[in-house]
């Protein structure tokens, strides 16, 4: 199959961009069936704010290693009745 540019309309800013052959064959080989509604642009700035509106920093906990007693931080709340390890003596224990 051949194909050749088109010209498309986003459907959020109304401006017209190039949908090239390249592009257009990349979406032949995965499969896609729908052309892209929005510009580059468009997407660029629909991803950032999908990414960051639910972005939450992991909540992390400082804790003493029960293997060497260094300080470190775990993204879980250590209870009482288990020890918790730093990242370097937790794989040592792993193996």
């Amino acid at each position: 199959m051949t194909f050749v540019d088109k010209t498309l309309t986003c459907k959020d800013c109304g401006a017209e961009f190039i949908f090239s052959a390249g592009e257009q064959e990349f979406y032949a080989e995965k499969g896609f069936e729908n052309e892209p509604i929005r510009c580059r642009a468009c997407r660029e700035a629909r991803k950032q704010n999908r990414e960051g509106s639910n972005y939450q920093p992991r909540e992390m906990y400082e804790v003493v290693c029960a293997e060497c007693g260094v300080t470190t931080q775990v993204p879980f709340q250590p209870r009482n009745d288990r020890p918790v390890y730093c990242r370097e003596c937790f794989n040592a224990r792993k193996r």
